[in-house]
């Protein structure tokens, strides 16, 4: 967690404090920006930016919500820019045309036991546009309204992505078989 008094000294152009503040928050900063965007390159570029727009951003941090809170809507905020001017956005805005089956009965995420390896291989596994609407919902805690808003699409639309991102990782992850609609 990043103190009053480290930030304040950032305000008042202490580069070494800012170093500081990197030093602390890089770990979670980089693994949130891969999440986002499912490559180790890709998600040092976007850490790099996302600290550049902190740098820059600093003097209007008014204190409303916790530093952190700020600083990791400024790494959503760098990915989704990233992604968008790499065109990586394709899945996540166009509807797809097939339904995925549906996960077999009583089956949940709260109700199997799931190894950390295995979530973190059916996210990768996601397209990249859900692969975000997962990771900004589920667990970065956005709301439908503030991912539209990010996106550039709307609400509805993002509940309806997320549902069959969702519907995709239990797939992936409990293997479950197509429910037949007789």
């Amino acid at each position: 967690m990043v103190s009053p008094e480290l930030l304040a000294a950032c305000r008042d152009g202490d580069h070494r404090a800012f170093e500081e503040v990197v030093r602390t928050t890089y770990r979670q900063v980089y693994t949130q920006a891969f999440r986002l965007v499912g490559d180790r390159q890709e998600a040092e570029d976007v850490t790099q930016d996302a600290y550049l727009r902190v740098f820059r951003g600093l003097s209007g941090f008014r204190g409303d919500a916790q530093f952190e809170t700020w600083l990791y809507r400024i790494v959503t905020n760098a990915a989704l820019s990233h992604l968008r001017r790499r065109g990586r956005f394709g899945e996540l805005l166009a509807e797809p045309d097939a339904e995925l089956p549906e996960p077999a009965a009583g089956v949940s995420l709260d109700q199997e036991a799931v190894d950390r390896d295995a979530v973190a291989q059916a996210l990768e596994a996601l397209p990249e546009g859900s692969r975000a609407m997962v990771v900004m919902k589920d667990v970065y805690g956005l709301s439908c309204l503030e991912i539209a808003e990010q996106v550039g699409i709307s609400e509805g639309a993002v509940k309806v992505r997320l549902h069959r991102a969702r519907k995709r990782l239990k797939e992936a992850l409990f293997g479950t078989e197509p429910v037949d609609d007789v």
